[in-house]
């Protein structure tokens, strides 16, 4: 099962370079180093932050364009976490320092972007939600120190779900059909069932209910990296 997961994966990745490459080989003759590529994607998560707090700050509860038009950033933002990676391996540009460099601004990224997430939903009163929001940036961060430490134990460990594209097209994804529904149906629609005190759905859940299975996902793949990595170092004994 693992190994088809990973085999579905790599087939996707090739097709996604096949489509990206034009672009890649654009960048090379413009002079785009990767390390410019992986600031370029950093600065486009930034971008992803504000929209987030704009909408905290001058949104109301109801619109939801903000998480729309955020969705639509991360979206784009991620295109950049693989033109990099293809900028360094067609340009002959790959290095040891680059790796680094794109792995912090990775983690940089993404603590910028849940900043922006979380500061929404505490700003439009969704305190659980962001709580959960909170705990998927915990294993979104613990999956990848997980995997490095590991790495730098000797051991290689790159399995699980919600690794880093994953994470990216699940919140960008949700957050632009939640901005698009959301303002399809007139703004924040609200599901009651009689004999219920509480509304079973709102319009926001296209986007919290994702972020709530990131919090459970992401941190059951760091709990099972951990796993994995003692099982190989006593092997190693």
């Amino acid at each position: 099962m693992a190994n088809r997961k990973a085999s579905l994966r790599a087939t996707l990745q090739l097709v996604i370079y096949k489509i990206i490459n034009p672009v890649v080989k654009v960048f090379i003759k413009l002079g785009l180093t990767p390390n410019m590529v992986t600031t370029i994607g950093f600065l486009l998560n930034i971008v992803v932050a504000i929209i987030f707090i704009l909408g905290a700050e001058d949104g109301n509860r109801g619109d939801l364009s903000y998480v729309g038009w955020a969705g639509a950033m991360i979206l784009f933002a991620g295109i950049f976490d693989m033109l990099d990676g293809q900028v360094a391996r067609l340009g002959n540009m790959s290095s040891k320092y680059g790796a680094l460099f794109d792995s912090v601004l990775d983690r940089y990224s993404e603590l910028v972007m849940f900043l922006g997430i979380c500061y929404y939903l505490i700003g439009h009163h969704y305190f659980l939600s962001s709580l959960f929001a909170f705990i998927g940036l915990i294993g979104s961060m613990m999956v990848s120190y997980v995997r490095a430490r590991a790495e730098g134990l000797g051991i290689e460990c790159k399995g699980g779900l919600m690794q880093r594209p994953e994470r990216v097209v699940l919140l960008g994804v949700s957050a632009l059909l939640c901005g698009v529904i959301g303002n399809y149906i007139g703004g924040d629609y609200k599901l009651y069932i009689p004999g219920i005190p509480f509304q079973v759905f709102e319009s926001i859940s296209i986007f919290t209910i994702p972020i709530t299975i990131l919090a459970v996902l992401t941190n059951i793949t760091a709990i099972n990296r951990m796993r994995d990595s003692k099982k190989a170092l006593e092997l190693m004994k």
